[in-house]
């Protein structure tokens, strides 16, 4: 049993007559007939019956050809995953992002994307950066969006943006009423600190240091979008990523800016080699239109 013998016998039940599987084939009338024959002597049983010079399929045929059909069904699929991977590379893309990102400026790239690529599937989790750049190393993702205190060495990257943190004010705080939130507003006042190796904490807590301003840290968190869940409950102030705080504003915590200005910088990380994918570029044009879109509304 041979794929032309099986390619045959399939095109003789389609076209109903072995003169037209073998033009179906490109093939001779004869050559249709022996691949049959041949293909009859391999399974051991009669495909067909031949009444007045007509092949009808017998029960047997009939049964096998469905698993045959069943078959070349498989192929192609196996022909469209071909030109999807030719196309858009693999068809599929794995995203991990940190989480200030991950329910806000990600699932727009997300929508913005599959508008282009409606049949793409996207796999998206959402982890600390210190898990995104480690997926990304062992190559279980295909595009990952950390923060920067991870350990960029060996890693394909491109920086994805800088982003001026946000002072999050409970609702009455005596601080609502300031147009901008200094480091010395600090002073003995409880504070939602993010990771301690979180650089815009650094970046924030050696501002207070040579302000002589001491907070009161009272919790700490990894992610920004929780700190603002703690802030909406008036357990302190906290510094957060601007990306994070979408929704928080209409449930009556108060954003301010700090001066001097602390910063949120964050990187695309990649696979290696990746970038030549033309879903991994497609997904990262997405986020950076998402991105430059955010900032022209602010």
């Amino acid at each position: 049993m041979n794929f032309r013998q099986i390619e045959a016998f399939r095109a003789v039940i389609i076209s109903g007559t072995v003169s037209r599987a073998a033009e179906l084939m490109g093939v001779t009338q004869p050559n249709v007939s022996r691949l049959v024959g041949e293909l009859e002597e391999g399974v051991g049983f009669a495909l067909f019956d031949r009444v007045k010079g007509r092949l009808i399929p017998t029960p047997e045929g009939q049964a096998f050809y469905r698993d045959v059909d069943a078959s070349f069904k498989g192929l192609d699929l196996l022909r469209s995953s071909a030109a999807r991977i030719r196309d858009f590379g693999s068809g599929q893309i794995r995203v991990a992002s940190l989480a200030a990102a991950g329910s806000t400026i990600v699932p727009r790239a997300v929508k913005r994307f599959r508008e282009t690529y409606p049949a793409a599937i996207v796999t998206l989790s959402i982890m600390s950066s210190a898990a995104v750049r480690n997926h990304i190393v062992d190559g279980d993702f295909d595009l990952g969006l950390a923060a920067d205190e991870v350990d960029l060495s060996g890693v394909e990257h491109q920086v994805f943006g800088s982003f001026p943190a946000l002072c999050a004010i409970p609702p009455g705080h005596p601080l609502a009423e300031r147009e901008i939130v200094t480091p010395r507003d600090f002073h003995e006042v409880d504070y939602v600190a993010l990771s301690a190796e979180d650089r815009a904490r650094l970046q924030f807590e050696r501002h207070c240091a040579e302000a002589g301003s001491k907070p009161n840290l009272v919790i700490e968190t990894p992610f920004a979008i929780t700190a603002c869940a703690l802030a909406l409950e008036g357990v302190g102030l906290a510094i957060v990523n601007p990306l994070a705080v979408d929704g928080f504003a209409q449930r009556g915590l108060i954003f301010r800016p700090l001066e001097p200005s602390v910063y949120f910088k964050s990187y695309l990380l990649f696979r290696p080699d990746i970038q030549k994918a033309s879903l991994v570029r497609a997904f990262v044009t997405a986020l950076m239109d998402v991105r430059n879109t955010r900032h022209a509304g602010r």
